[in-house]
């Protein structure tokens, strides 16, 4: 069925087509209690052994309860450009129009949600175009507003009877019954999706939190020891740990900062590790430049992009560019033949001198770029400062 826009229906065919009135002046029989009781218990065992089951049978129900020739589901797609409802669990005579979708503004299922009670129509495909292209005689067809736990519309529950004046006001209570119960039904089910989406989301968490703690604490453990071997006193090492220590604390905050997204912005990650050294005269006035490519990355290789970028600035200070009140540093990075290319470049610093051997910042700046990120790097020790240039290869980053 081909969707409509929007069309109003003239006044007096309107009222011609929906009897709803009519139907609650007509006769009724007794209220059969104990077949609804029945029907009710089916649909509950269904729900607990067999969810995906409970809509085709209370569909299937409803039309045998109600002496229907055909029924189903209208289903609301509330995110659909029209919004449309699709035919869903069609049983009977209208069976092959399974997945069909009719406009929700031009069509019986809409007024019943706008109404937010049962509708009975009578011969629609005379007000709807859509019905009677298809050749569909529907000489009546009781409709009943479905509601997840009594609030979220999800839609409509149909009947049609081949028999004009069929349809009653207990046809029309026993339905709504029917359709409140699975409503009720369908919300606990979905809650309990929820709940389990949840709990698994949560189990996912704690095992992912006990992995970055295990990483943290094993290179903890690494610079710990590497510092001791490396440091002439032990104030030295308290200063060297401190610092490395403190742009891992500094990448973890960002990290769970940006846990929802599992990516880290390149720019930010780098003027977080780098802010505790970027400091001038004034407060103000910052020395550390930074320009390139929006990129981000993950957070094992966002904790070693820190960690070398943390060695150079903690250079920079001691020996280097920023060890002066004039010097300063820029950052640059740029894509080129499936590598990302930084340029750390020291302006204006005091006279400097290549060290005479490698420190643990040395090495560990080695380590990480060659053996962790699959990168290379080289040092040129100008006089005024470092020039130092660093090649990753892509795939550590996302192209932002």
């Amino acid at each position: 069925m081909l969707e409509t826009p929007t069309l109003r229906i003239p006044d007096t065919l309107f009222s011609e087509v929906f009897i709803t009135d009519e139907m609650l002046a007509r006769a009724t029989v007794a209220a059969d209690f104990h077949r609804e009781k029945l029907a009710i218990q089916e649909l509950a065992a269904r729900m607990l052994a067999a969810p995906d089951e409970v809509l085709p049978r209370f569909v299937e129900l409803a039309m045998e309860m109600l002496d229907g020739c055909s029924a189903g589901l209208s289903l609301l797609e509330e995110d659909s450009v029209p919004r449309v409802f699709r035919w869903r669990q069609l049983c009977g005579c209208l069976a092959k129009f399974e997945g069909a979708t009719t406009p929700r503004d031009y069509s019986p299922c809409g007024i019943t949600l706008d109404r937010a009670a049962p509708v009975l129509t009578r011969h629609s495909e005379r007000a709807y175009s859509w019905i009677s292209d298809e050749n569909i005689i529907l000489p009546e067809v009781l409709l009943v507003p479905l509601y997840i736990g009594g609030a979220e519309p999800l839609g409509t529950l149909w009947i049609v009877s081949d028999v004009a004046g069929h349809f009653t006001r207990e046809h029309s209570r026993v339905a709504s019954e029917l359709a409140t119960f699975v409503g009720m039904a369908l919300h606990v089910q979905r809650t309990e999706a929820r709940l389990r989406h949840a709990l698994e989301k949560q189990e996912t968490l704690t095992l992912e939190m006990s992995h970055r703690v295990k990483n943290l604490f094993a290179l903890t453990d690494a610079m710990i020891r590497q510092s001791v071997k490396g440091s002439a006193t032990k104030e030295e090492m308290a200063e060297a740990l401190a610092g490395r220590l403190g742009a891992l604390a500094s990448t973890q905050s960002l990290v769970l900062r940006n846990a929802a997204f599992a990516t880290i912005d390149l720019k930010e990650l780098l003027a977080t590790v780098v802010k505790p050294h970027d400091h001038g005269e004034t407060p103000d006035k910052r020395r550390i430049a930074m320009k390139g490519a929006s990129l981000t990355c993950n957070e094992q290789n966002a904790s070693a992009i820190a960690l070398v970028f943390n060695e150079l600035a903690t250079n920079a200070v001691k020996y280097g560019s920023l060890s002066g009140a004039l010097g300063s540093v820029d950052i640059t990075w740029t894509v080129e033949d499936n590598a990302v290319h930084f340029l750390w470049i020291e302006r204006g610093g005091l006279p400097v001198e290549p060290p005479t051997r490698a420190g643990f910042g040395s090495k560990l700046v080695e380590l990480t770029i060659a053996r962790q990120l699959a990168g290379s790097f080289e040092y040129d020790w100008q006089v005024n400062g470092l020039v130092a240039s660093i090649s990753l290869p892509l795939s550590v980053f996302t192209m932002g």
